[in-house]
């Protein structure tokens, strides 16, 4: 297995509804997690956002198809949130005032012994325990 990344729920947003902007660059980075030359994790919070929109629009069907995508994603983790996970959030949070489920997807990855934190968010470029990577040049 190769290199080891975490995910925002942006990058996957981008990736499910296809945005042109994004797509090139998301479509190249399933298909190194599909190939397994990425491992990949995302945290369950990640999935209640994913799973938000398509649920407030009474879209059942389409949350359904998003739960099975990611239930079944070769090497991609979803993790919950264990003791570790919550003493790096809460130290994220302290030290960089960064909000609550940007600290948990941090962490996830951070305790996946993830290299790297791929999102879109620049707010989060200030956080030194893990390289933040911006999917927008911008």
């Amino acid at each position: 297995m190769g290199e080891k990344i975490g995910l925002d729920t942006s990058f996957w947003v981008y990736f499910l509804e296809e945005n042109p902007e994004y797509l090139r660059k998301t479509r190249s980075l399933v298909d190194a997690i599909e190939a397994g030359r990425v491992e990949a994790v995302f945290s369950s919070i990640g999935l209640i956002e994913i799973l938000t929109g398509p649920k407030r629009s009474g879209n059942f069907a389409l949350a359904r198809r998003y739960r099975e995508l990611f239930a079944h994603f070769p090497n991609l983790s979803i993790w919950g949130m264990h003791e570790r996970i919550v003493e790096i959030a809460s130290g994220l949070r302290a030290q960089y005032g960064i909000a609550t489920p940007d600290a948990i997807h941090i962490a996830t990855a951070i305790d996946f012994g993830a290299s790297r934190f791929i999102t879109n968010d620049k707010g989060l470029r200030r956080v030194k325990e893990i390289s933040v990577e911006l999917l927008s040049k911008k």
